[in-house]
């Protein structure tokens, strides 16, 4: 049974009444709840002690480590949901892939994905791949209590970006040169990595996920009609194989404004929106039946309290009419924000939409 499950005749669950999961199935709320990407991590300096001298990819390997950096922002913060310290690419080093991630670089692959010989690379990844994520996550839900835990995967079009382009790429010319050059080599490669997806999230699900996020930080890359035509059946199929879990479901993109109405459909329960879209216009792109989780710009954090507090109120204020609203920055945190704006951010939420 999933960790937000109430079924007819059973106490509900810990965190079912949380306002986080509350506002993800767009019920009332006491308060608005708050949770920040990237919470867990760089901008703390408790993370930066316990991770000193550990590369990224070994960190999100030691589940008792991940555990603690895990807790450190709802610690501090008091945010409404933990987000599970990982990263993207940890799905494809469990099955095999030669990868490491460089500081001030990221990801970086050493055979990347070019040609029909090369999804040999990719085969299925099964619990076993990933024991200590299980383990992480039975050392987080009994240490969080109440508080929801939020799992996360990167979407098979940032994932394929990263394998065709080798890296990070500003312009992902291999990526579309691949997806407009041999389309059917694409949409093999993007549905092997949507079952590499899914099994990753039902990992975290089984393990007690209350919640999953798919990051598709790349696909604001795609005009609409390449994503429908070429991206939008995986990322469909990783929604569907999680959706008999009952857990929510949040879909987010970096720039993808034009492509908000397609993350909805397809299959996201919440759908995250960057900075650039104000809550309002997002729902009407989105249409009915979704929440939305945004949307502070994160360099906003770098002003003064009374312009944070201006551009958080504008944020609210968008998020009015709204059936279900998470806040969130429209996009990570950034790795030399203050610490303090972010405690101090989640305390004027809470108290400017207490019920």
């Amino acid at each position: 049974m999933s960790a937000n499950q109430s079924p007819a005749g059973q106490q509900p669950t810990a965190t079912y009444d949380s306002a986080f999961l509350k506002a993800c199935r767009r019920e009332p709320v006491p308060h608005t709840p708050v949770w920040f990407m990237r919470q867990a991590g760089r901008s703390l300096p408790e993370y930066l002690k316990v991770r000193e001298g550990i590369p990224m990819l070994e960190s999100c390997t030691r589940p008792e480590l991940v555990a603690e950096i895990t807790l450190q922002p709802v610690r501090r913060h008091g945010v409404d949901a933990a987000v599970y310290y990982s990263d993207i690419v940890v799905p494809l080093k469990a099955i095999g892939i030669d990868l490491d991630i460089k500081p001030g670089v990221g990801p970086v692959i050493a055979n990347p994905i070019r040609t029909r010989a090369d999804l040999a690379q990719l085969r299925d990844l099964t619990p076993e791949d990933v024991t200590y994520v299980t383990e992480a996550f039975g050392l987080l839900t009994r240490e969080l209590g109440a508080t929801p835990l939020i799992g996360f995967a990167g979407a098979p079009f940032t994932l394929a970006s990263y394998l065709v382009e080798g890296g990070p790429s500003r312009n992902h010319e291999h990526t579309k040169a691949l997806m407009y050059g041999d389309p059917q080599l694409w949409a093999d490669l993007l549905d092997r990595l949507a079952g590499i997806t899914a099994a990753f999230l039902k990992v975290q699900i089984d393990a007690g996920a209350s919640a999953v996020q798919l990051f598709d930080s790349w696909v604001g890359a795609l005009s609409p009609a390449d994503y429908r035509r070429s991206v939008l059946p995986a990322s469909r199929k990783v929604f569907e194989a999680v959706s008999g879990y009952g857990v929510p479901r949040i879909h987010f993109g970096v720039g993808t404004g034009e492509l908000l109405g397609l993350l909805g459909e397809a299959g996201a329960d919440v759908v995250g929106v960057d900075w650039r879209v104000p809550l309002d216009e997002a729902a009407r792109r989105v249409g009915p039946g979704k929440a939305l989780q945004g949307n502070l710009d994160p360099a906003v954090l770098f002003a003064g309290r009374e312009a944070v507090e201006t551009k958080t109120r504008e944020v609210l204020d968008a998020a009015a009419g709204l059936e279900g609203h998470v806040f969130n920055l429209g996009h990570g945190v950034l790795p030399t924000t203050d610490p303090d704006a972010l405690t101090r951010l989640v305390e004027y939420v809470h108290t400017q939409t207490a019920r």
